[in-house]
């Protein structure tokens, strides 16, 4: 049976266990110039030493003004690659697998002048009312996402992930209360994010796995649901797409009443329901801190890998410990041994 700590593969990309550090920003960048810190290399390679199988980096943008703060990363620039290339370097030293995710945050742009967006429509009445681009821009984003892929590859990663979900870019155009476009951006909601998927898998060797990250279910009114990210996802399964991360939500406030997030495993019937519609890998996410859950999301099939966001923040070896608790092997490095339970012979 299939669990937490069995290895994964899919085209050239394998995986020591099931486990993935999520995409979180960090909002670390020094000088405002979209590269990497020394915090962030620590951020990354202590969760390496800490057993996780799949690190994504945090959200890494095409342009300065896709970022959601100015302290966030970036890969607009070919300087921006070396500080990338040094993190991926280091997790690979220790079993790691790295992937980033290549975004822009469009309307949620907070320090933009005038953020970027498929329509004039603020996330809120405290934000910026955005621009609306214009066809030819909606184009040269497409390029702007094509050639931070590009850059990346440089950098040495396993996999993209590109990062359609939480009310950014890409999902403020496949959703309707984001698109009030009359191009053929507005006409097809998904033509800017298949574009953008194609793009991506331009600049990509062969056998390295393109993950979408998707919010599957929108919380706030007239949002979309699962039958229409079913839809939208089947469209960028055809563009490309070889992985889904299943998330939800970023369109809007939280409403009063805690959506989303209120349990444990509060997403996984969605990732459940695109991996089986689908017929694809899927990554799930949302509350899977405890290990024998997490496990189950794997050993029930509901997903193919998980990730642990909150619980790996807390805890750099938290992949480590969930071996203990499990009863399964894993790499623990030799100068931590004494912390970790002997076997019993």
């Amino acid at each position: 049976m299939k669990h937490l700590f069995t290895p994964y593969q899919l085209k050239g990309l394998t995986l020591k266990n099931r486990v993935v550090m999520p995409p979180m920003c960090q909002y670390s960048v020094k000088n405002k110039d979209g590269i990497a810190t020394d915090w962030h290399y620590v951020h990354y390679v202590s969760r390496a030493v800490g057993g996780t199988g799949l690190i994504i980096i945090e959200m890494t943008d095409v342009e300065p003004d896709g970022r959601i703060t100015d302290f966030d990363l970036g890969l607009w620039s070919d300087e921006q690659i070396p500080a990338l290339a040094r993190i991926v370097d280091a997790c690979h030293h220790y079993g790691a697998k790295v992937g980033i995710q290549i975004a822009h945050a469009g309307r949620k742009a907070e320090d933009a002048a005038v953020p970027v967006a498929p329509s004039a429509v603020p996330f809120d009445s405290e934000s910026k009312t955005p621009r609306a681009l214009s066809t030819d821009e909606v184009k040269q984003m497409v390029e702007k996402f094509r050639l931070a892929v590009r850059r990346a590859v440089k950098a040495g990663v396993d996999t993209i992930e590109l990062h359609g979900a939480h009310g950014y870019l890409i999902h403020q155009f496949h959703s309707p209360l984001t698109n009030h476009r009359t191009d053929e951006y507005g006409k097809d909601l998904t033509r800017f994010g298949k574009e953008v998927i194609q793009a991506a898998k331009s600049e990509m060797p062969e056998d390295m796995p393109l993950i979408v990250r998707i919010s599957a279910q929108e919380y706030v009114e007239g949002g979309y649901g699962i039958k229409e990210s079913v839809a939208f996802s089947k469209e960028y399964q055809k563009a490309g797409a070889d992985v889904f991360h299943v998330s939800a939500g970023g369109e809007g406030p939280i409403s009063a009443d805690g959506r989303p997030g209120t349990h444990a495993a509060y997403q996984v019937p969605l990732a459940r329901e695109i991996k089986h519609a689908l017929n694809i890998p899927v990554i799930a996410v949302g509350r899977l801190d405890e290990p024998q859950l997490a496990n189950a999301v794997v050993g029930n099939e509901e997903a193919d890998l998980v990730a642990v966001g909150r619980g790996m923040l807390r805890n750099p070896y938290w992949t480590l410990e969930a071996a203990v608790k499990l009863h399964k092997e894993a790499d623990i490095p030799v100068q931590y041994e004494n912390g970790f339970p002997r076997k019993r012979k």
